[in-house]
């Protein structure tokens, strides 16, 4: 199997505009081009689309509006975790020689039709993600103590984290009792707990190990790789208190890379509510169970942007099939020293989690620099 690198990132502001998919994936495709040197059209053997508007022949589609005329092209749907699964079908085609490379492009209107699954509706589960996030917030409180201002913590940071992210949605921070006091939508559930839906669009470029040399001298490795998928509804999981599908995904991609929760410096995290990164915190081996609050607790008051530097999910906003290649184009940017006012100090090993409707999916990245 080749060695697969990231060579190139291209983002477009996340924003509540009407613009069409296509339009939002030609803004991060634009910048990419732009940030990456020694790439023309004609070097691009793959293109992915990453997305939950699969109602359109957009692979194809957006190989015509760039002049590309790929080996491989086609759309990568899995919810929220459309972005990472696309990542790793491309490593996939890089690895096994099939391509040299891959152009990953995601993007989501504010509109998306993957906010409410037919699935759900059709079987009389809860309709909206607030649901399964109230209850995942309701069982950790119970097991372990965690009170409402832990979640607020989370939410403040990861605004706090944001302002220095141009990208972001969001443009300001939140005091901790802004938060605590915005509108409630359960019963331990606040709008500024909840990450939010938006327009916005995100690219990498995957190659080869010789193509890399060629690229750039500072290629970022995808060393792990970890993906686990249990269910499609929420209800399948037996303990609120955990995301089994992180756990196994996350113990994959450890082994796989050969490193320890402990080695890594910096890490992007599904943050889709404020309850999200506790648990992750705790699943993905950073903070030992019922403990995650703590760590979040100690990253705000120290002012360390180690978790969710770019400001999460919650900070920078949520279009779907964009929001897993945002959180690489993140790590990379943080392990080549480029990420201006966010730079974690001395990264050399990064973690992207990314996660689909109550981790009943889950993808875990390790990049190294």
């Amino acid at each position: 199997m080749r060695k697969v690198a990231l060579v190139g990132t291209g983002l477009a502001k996340f924003t509540k505009d009407d613009v069409s998919i296509e339009s939002l994936m030609l803004l991060a495709i634009k910048s990419l081009f732009e940030n990456t040197q020694n790439v023309t059209q004609k070097d691009i053997d793959v293109v992915l689309t990453s997305t939950s508007d699969n109602s359109k022949y957009l692979s194809s589609i957006i190989s015509e509006l760039t002049g590309l005329t790929p080996k491989i092209s086609h759309s990568v749907e899995s919810l929220c975790n459309s972005g990472a699964n696309s990542t790793v079908s491309a490593f996939a085609y890089v690895a096994s020689g099939l391509a040299d490379v891959a152009l990953v492009i995601g993007a989501e209107r504010f509109d998306s039709p993957g906010l409410v699954l037919e699935w759900d509706k059709s079987r009389g589960q809860y309709k909206h993600p607030i649901y399964w996030s109230s209850m995942f917030t309701k069982a950790h409180m119970r097991k372990y103590g965690t009170t409402k201002e832990d979640l607020a913590i989370v939410s403040a940071k990861n605004h706090k984290n944001a302002t220095a992210n141009p990208y972001a949605y969001f443009e300001k921070e939140y005091s901790i009792d802004e938060i605590m006091q915005s509108k409630n939508l359960t019963e331990d559930v606040r709008l500024l707990d909840c990450s939010l839906p938006c327009s916005g669009s995100a690219a990498i470029l995957l190659v080869s190990e010789e193509i890399a040399k060629k690229i750039t001298d500072c290629p970022i490795w995808i060393t792990g790789i970890g993906q686990k998928t249990i269910s499609a509804g929420f209800t399948k999981n037996t303990d609120l208190t955990t995301m089994k599908s992180t756990i196994d995904a996350a113990t994959d991609a450890y082994k796989m890379s050969n490193i320890q929760p402990t080695d890594i410096d910096v890490a992007e995290i599904h943050d889709a509510f404020t309850i999200c990164e506790i648990i992750e915190l705790e699943d993905l081996r950073f903070a030992k169970k019922g403990k995650g609050s703590n760590y979040a607790r100690n990253c705000y008051e120290t002012q360390d942007r180690k978790i969710n530097p770019r400001g999460g999910l919650i900070g920078s906003g949520h279009p779907l099939g964009a929001t897993g290649i945002a959180q690489i184009v993140e790590i990379v940017q943080q392990l080549q020293e480029k990420a201006g006012k966010r730079q974690v100090q001395d990264a050399k090993v990064g973690l992207v989690q990314n996660m689909s409707a109550a981790a009943t999916s889950s993808t875990v990245l390790i990049l190294q620099s």
